[in-house]
Order: structure tokens, then sequence, then C-alpha cells
């Protein structure tokens, strides 16, 4: 657009700007115009005509100006604004490609030099079987070879330290960059760089080992200083003391550190790492953060007796600066957990590669790309809370949990007399002090101690990604609401809040309203509501919901699936940043080294609780199994004073036997009907099967607007349910009966709403739409009825926690059942949704 110009001086100064303006010509603004301008423009960047009129009043050197020509310049300047960000946008884009190329083509050096090794140690073996002498062993084959625990003599010998530390490094780097170690892709994850990152296992090593490596949008010096505190992004990272440090050279630091393990499970014990870790900066610019172990007898503290030693292979963080910000990053975990110290049946937990890389190697990468989007601004969550605030809530609820699992002694935490006719442990901790309202100050202590009842178990052919999504959706399937008053409330609601210490009746019903999520979605944090009733006359119109803090992870059918939890605390409804939290839940870890599960099947899960030999559904083979075990761990914590303790004791017992009978049968439902962790989405149990409602869903749109709604053209039922789910824009369904109720969403659909497949039931259709989208929808209602479809304008959809979301166009349309005569529901598309920050 043409930008015209004002002579300054002139005495025919309105004849020479219209001049300018018919003929297109180009005038200089002086730079007091530009100033003043600019100003304007920082406060308002698209003034209305009489902010520009007032503007021209108020600047006397803009009297010369006509306000269209103002309007002209604030357009030209939004438009040079736009293109800055757009350049800048771009060229931060082609800074990561650049860097990703890099990392992709060093991984790929470093493939090939893995490739001639294996061929040259091939070649090696042939010879060795052709010769006719004796066979003899050797160790040349080995992928790596460890090095032994260096012993630690002298803690004040500096120069001894500083060797060792340096043939750590040494070590590391050839594990990290090199073919020290055979990496390969870790089983269950798509091979190349996915928008995490690079992960393999170790393929044949002493011990276990996992390596990432990936590019960060962080300095260096920033990721450094989050990976090396361990307990804050690794969840069974128990403590970490630094009990020595002296300088090294290049600015570098050599540390003497004791690192405690949770263990996952009340079968084994927790393990304990004295090791020594070497900071520093290598002659390329790269900062190196190595760790191995030390031999002698370490630190004593007061909990050793209830740890293992365990070894640390040469391990740490490779971080290389990027140009233009950022870095990328070589992650390497090498461990030797003992294993003779655990039951034979727990070893595969302690010889697994693959869990290593999901609870410590991915996780720190992760880990430091979410601090990395926080800080960019890119991270939004939902209710009002900072994405830190929710991110210390789950650590708190995992750490809190293993604190129940493992019950140190030094934490308070003693064993109880257990009458050896059963499996379940009970502890108790008589150093909690659990305050009765949110303020301290104004609390008196009516629980002061802390019960714990634990168990765990093995399971055969139960995925945990299935078990732990059960779980989950149906709560009602395991927890028992018919439990006397004390313990309900003891369990479910709020020690906070005394008043809930009343009889009460809970349903079972539930709500469940989504937080966030972590980067590779593996992880949710929601808020759940119990609906209870009281039973009391004088409290019968008093709500007795209870609300509970939950985070559920594994059960992504694209994760790892190595393990899975549900770990969940009473908390009040107004959730404070530092509220108490008393964890109680699951966790379902795999024994098996594969977790290979058959594919393409669709199961409606609440057809697994009925009684009788369950049948395969879906396109899966009837006679195929996931042949899988796992470890289960379950953990309720109490609250209670101390006063009735052999009253909570029998109620605890009674209801952790009651849970863990009621998950047994869950885990047979599962396993005699062959369900997986690929299992599709649940559709809602008033709609039919999954497979057949999007059948029904995709040929009636094509027969009422003459198009295909998926970019397919696959008959098939799975393959049309597969591509709806994965459909970018929002599809709901709401049945015909009054009034209008949700039954189906694909999965952008309850992104939108903000909840679950479980809770979809209970959203009308009127809650979706804000007043006007509404009146737009009852005008259109009878075309509906009668064209059988319409296209409603742009408006906003609010979710089921108050958010709103607007979309550019709708499509609404009837969906026919087996004929066109039978008109089963409705059916709406949202295109290009977001929500309204």
């Amino acid at each position: 657009m043409a930008m015209a110009v004002a002579q300054q001086g002139g005495t025919s100064s309105g004849i020479s700007v219209n001049k300018h303006l018919d003929t297109g010509k180009y005038v200089r603004y002086t730079a007091e115009q530009i100033e003043a301008l600019e100003r304007v423009y920082a406060e308002c960047p698209k003034p209305s005509s009489l902010r520009r009129q007032q503007l021209i009043r108020e600047c006397p050197i803009l009297a010369n100006i006509e306000s269209k020509q103002i309007k002209v310049w604030f357009q030209n300047r939004r438009c040079r604004e736009k293109q800055k960000k757009e350049a800048s946008g771009l060229q931060t884009v082609n800074r990561k490609l650049t860097a990703m190329n890099k990392l992709l083509m060093e991984e790929n050096e470093r493939l090939q030099r893995q490739v001639s090794q294996l061929v040259c140690e091939n070649g090696y073996m042939r010879q060795q079987l052709q010769t006719v002498s004796a066979p003899t062993t050797d160790g040349s084959c080995e992928s790596v070879v460890t090095a032994p625990q260096r012993s630690l003599r002298d803690i004040s010998n500096p120069a001894g330290l500083l060797s060792i530390a340096e043939e750590t490094l040494a070590e590391f780097l050839s594990k990290a960059t090199g073919t020290a170690v055979d990496w390969v892709q870790i089983p269950g994850m798509k091979p190349g760089p996915d928008s995490v990152g690079i992960f393999a296992i170790s393929h044949s090593c002493s011990g276990v080992a996992a390596r990432a490596c990936g590019l960060v949008s962080l300095e260096p010096t920033k990721i450094a200083e989050i990976l090396k505190d361990r307990t804050s992004w690794f969840r069974d990272c128990r403590n970490l003391e630094v009990f020595t440090m002296f300088p090294a050279g290049n600015g570098g630091t050599v540390e003497l550190i004791c690192t405690q393990i949770y263990a996952p499970t009340t079968l084994a014990p927790a393990r304990v790492f004295w090791t020594l870790r070497y900071t520093t900066t290598l002659d390329d610019g790269s900062l190196a953060v190595c760790e191995r172990s030390l031999s002698g007898s370490g630190p004593n503290t007061a909990a050793a007796a209830q740890f293992i030693r365990a070894e640390m292979l040469p391990s740490g963080y490779l971080i290389r600066p990027c140009d233009g910000g950022g870095a990328i990053i070589h992650i390497v975990d090498h461990l030797n957990f003992e294993v003779w110290s655990v039951p034979e049946v727990l070893r595969p937990l302690y010889q697994s590669s693959k869990l290593v890389a999901q609870k410590m190697t991915i996780a720190a990468l992760r880990y430091i790309r979410q601090i990395a989007q926080e800080t960019s601004g890119e991270e939004v969550y939902g209710l009002g809370r900072q994405p830190a605030i929710l991110r210390t809530f789950s650590q708190r609820l995992s750490r809190g949990f293993n604190d129940a699992i493992n019950g140190f002694s030094n934490d308070g935490w003693s064993l109880l007399n257990c009458d050896g006719a059963e499996d379940l442990i009970v502890t108790v901790n008589s150093m909690k002090n659990i305050p009765t309202t949110s303020n301290p100050a104004n609390s008196h202590s009516m629980f002061g101690c802390m019960l714990c009842a634990k168990a765990s178990m093995l399971l055969q052919n139960v995925p945990p990604a299935a078990l732990v999504r059960l779980l989950r959706e149906h709560r009602s399937e395991w927890a028992d609401f018919s439990v006397d008053a004390y313990s309900a409330a003891a369990l479910k609601a709020s020690p906070c809040a005394s008043p809930w210490m009343r009889p009460t009746r809970f349903t079972g019903s539930q709500i469940i309203m989504p937080l966030g999520h972590t980067i590779g979605h593996d992880e949710l944090l929601e808020v759940v509501r119990l609906e209870g009733q009281s039973l009391i006359q004088e409290d019968a119109f008093i709500s007795r919901d209870i609300h509970l803090l939950q985070m559920c992870s594994g059960i992504d059918e694209n994760a790892v699936g190595a393990c899975a939890e549900l770990v969940f605390a009473p908390i009040d409804e107004m959730f404070a940043d530092d509220a108490l939290l008393l964890p109680s839940g699951f966790r379902i870890i795999s024994l098996d080294a594969k977790t290979d599960m058959p594919r393409h099947k669709t199961v409606d899960l609440t057809s697994s609780f009925e009684v009788g030999p369950a049948t395969n559904q879906g396109t899966g083979d009837a006679s195929s199994s996931c042949n899988t075990r796992s470890v289960l761990t379950i953990a309720f914590q109490f609250p209670f004073e101390s006063s009735l303790q052999d009253n909570v004791v029998t109620m605890a017992r009674q209801y952790v036997r009651s849970v863990i009978s009621s998950v047994q049968r869950v885990a047979m439902a599962i396993s005699s009907s062959g369900l997986c962790p690929t299992v599709g989405p649940k559709v809602s149990p008033v709609s039919p099967e999954a497979l057949t409602l999007a059948h029904w869903i995709c040929q009636s749109y094509s027969y009422h607007l003459g198009a295909g709604l998926l970019r397919t053209d696959s008959a098939s039922h799975d393959t049309v349910l597969k591509h709806l789910w994965h459909h970018p824009d929002a599809i709901l369904c709401c049945s015909l009966k009054s009034p209008p109720v949700l039954i189906f969403a694909n999965q952008a659909g309850l992104d939108m709403l903000e909840t679950t497949l479980v809770t979809l039931q209970d959203v009308t259709l009127e809650k979706i739409f804000d007043e006007s989208g509404q009146k737009l929808l009852y005008a259109d209602f009878p075309k509906i009825m009668q064209q059988g479809f319409a296209w409603l304008p742009a408006g906003i959809c609010m979710s089921t926690t108050g958010r709103h979301a607007s979309y550019e166009q709708a499509i609404a349309w009837k969906v026919f059942a087996a004929d066109e005569s039978n008109v089963h529901c409705l059916t709406f598309s949202f295109i290009n949704w977001s929500f309204v920050r």
C-alpha cells in the first residue's frame, strides 16, 4: 500500500497532500513525526478513527497529515511487525533444523562406525570357528569392557580423585558419541528422531544402559544445573547429598555424592549410589557432567540398613551449544543394580534397560524440554494453574507415593506385627503432623498419625497400560463405596477439612477435569470429583462431593509402556499451591523385556466386566494373547488420631483387602479378554460399537454433503475409526433425546471439551454453546432435521472447565443407522478450533 508524504513548511500543504495521494508518489515523514506515531503505536497498534483524529489535534507536527494517511501508516507498521515476527520465527526454525541435521549426521557416523566394528567382530568370530584347535573364550566380541570400581582411599587426595574423574570422562564420551556400547532402538518406539529426541538401550554389556540425545532450547549452563539436581526431575530419587566438592581445571568441579533411589515395589529394598561427579568444559566449548561409583564404605546414614549398595558405571550428560541459542544434549545412564539382592521373579526389573530408559533417561530429556517450553510460554494449562505449580504437584504425588511404598524408618515409619496369614503390610508413622485446616496457625492436630496399608502381587497377561486405564475410568469397579463412614472420610475426604468426618454414602459417580500433561502426553494431571450424599437428615442438602488430585501415567499406546501408575490424593475444592497431599494408588511394572502386543484391536472396556467366558472382539485373533507378566503394587494412606489406631488398622486392612480383591477381578477380566495397551477409543455404553458408529458417521456425511469426511478410500471399519479418532477437527455426537447428551467424541473433541469418554455422557449439547451459539443452533435445527445438514457460522464453545474455544465454522448432520429411515444421532464437526487466551 502506498505511503503518502506531507511537505513541511509550504503554504499549500493540503493541496500537496491531496496531489500526492492522487498520484501515489512517496514522501518522507520527519523523525519527529515517526517518533510521535511510534509512541501511539506502542499503546494502540490499531487506533480507531476517533483516536486518529484526536492524535492529529493533540500533536501539532501531524496537523498537515490526514487521518486516512495516518491509517495507512499504521497498516504498514503492523505489516512490518508481522513480517519481522515471521522472519524471526523462520530463523528460529532454521536454526533448530540445522542443529538437528548436525545431530543426525553425527548419529549416522556413529552407526557407521558401529557397523564397521560389528563386521570386524563377525569376521573374527568366523575365523575362530574355523580353527581346528579347542574353543577358547575371548572377550573381544564384547561391546563394552567395564572397568572395575575405582577405590577411594583418601577423600582428601584431590590428585587421585582428578585422575579418576578424567578417566570417567573418557569412558563416558566413548559411550555418548562412540561405539563403546552396542546401542539399539527401544522396542515399542518408532525409529528415527521424533519431537523429543533419539533414544536407545544397550544390547549386550555389563549392567543396564540407556542413551538419549536431542535438541533443547536452553543454555548449556542452565541445562547442567537442572540435570544435576536429580531430585527435581527423577521421580525415583529420594535424596542426593554432596559430601565433598573441590575445584578442577577449566572452571570445573569434582564432587563426592550419595544418591538414594526408591524401591519400585514392597518386595525389594531401595538402592544407594556412592559416586564421584565431574563437571568440566571441553576444548570445543561443550559442557560435560560425568559420574561413576567409588568403592569403599561410603557415608554412614541412619537409613543405611534399608539400602542395597548399587553401582553406577561411567554415565552423564554432554551438552553442546548451538549457534543462535539452545544446545544438543547427549544423556547416558549405565547402572548395575546388584540383582542378587531381590527375588528371582523380580530380577527383570533390575535387568531392564528399557525401564531405566523410561524412568530416568527419557524422563531427563523430556523434563528439560518441558522447562524450555514453559520458559518460552508455549505451555498452557487449565484451571488457572501455572505449569510449574502443576509440575510440582505431580512430583509431590510421586514422592509421597514412593515414601508410602518404601516406609523408611528415619522418616518415622514402623512396621506393625503381622499375623503371618496375609501379604498385606501395615506401617504406622507417628511423626506426621496433619492439621485440620489449611491454615496451620488456626489448626489443631486432630490427626496425629499416618497409617499405610500396602501389598505387591504378580499378574499374568495383564498389560500395565490396560489395567491403569480401567482403574482410572471405572473407579466404581474397585473402590468400596459402601465402607463405613469413618473409613470413607479418612480415605476420600480432605484431612484439612474436619466437617467431612460425617457419615456419607458415595455413589461411585466421578467427573474428571484435566489440568495438564507432559511433553509426550505420557502423564496426565487431573482433578476427580466423587459425588456423595449425606446419611444425616440435617445434612441432606449439603454437598458431600469429594475431590481428588490424580496423576495417571503410562496409558499412552505410543509410549514405551514399561511402567504405569495411578496415584491420587484427597484435596480441598479450592486446593492451594501448598496443599497437603496424602497419596495413595497403584503402580504396575512390566516384568518382560519384550512387550510385543497384538494390534488392530478395539474392545468396549465395559464388556470386560461381564460374567462368564469372554470373547475377543474386533479384528484381533481370538487365540492371541499378550503373554506378559507384571508386578502390581498397591498402597493406601489413612490419617488418624493416635487413640483410634486399633480401629483404623482394622478398617484399613478391610478396605485394602476389598480393593485388592476388586483389582484382581478386573485383572482377570483383562487377561481373559486379551485386552492390550493398543485398544482403541472407548465409546459410551449408550452408543453402538465404535467401529460401527464411525462407519455410520462417515457414510452419512458423504450422503448429505457429497464429499468424504476422511482422507482415505479404505472401507475397513478399523481404518475408518482410526482416521476419525485422529481427525484434526473436533467431532462430537449427541443423542436425539431431550435433553441432547453427548455420546461420542474423537480425540480433538475431547481436547476441546477438556473431558474424557467416561465423563462425556454428563455433557449436554446446550452446555457446549454460549448464548448466541444456542440461538443459532435452535434457528437452524429445523433445517438440519429437514435437509439433513447445515453449515454453522464461526462461534465460541465452552469446555467442561469453563474455558472458551473459538472455531471458524461448524457442520451439523444427521447420522443414519443401518438404513436412511432410522436416524441414530446428530454429529457436529468444529473446524479450526483453538482456545481463547
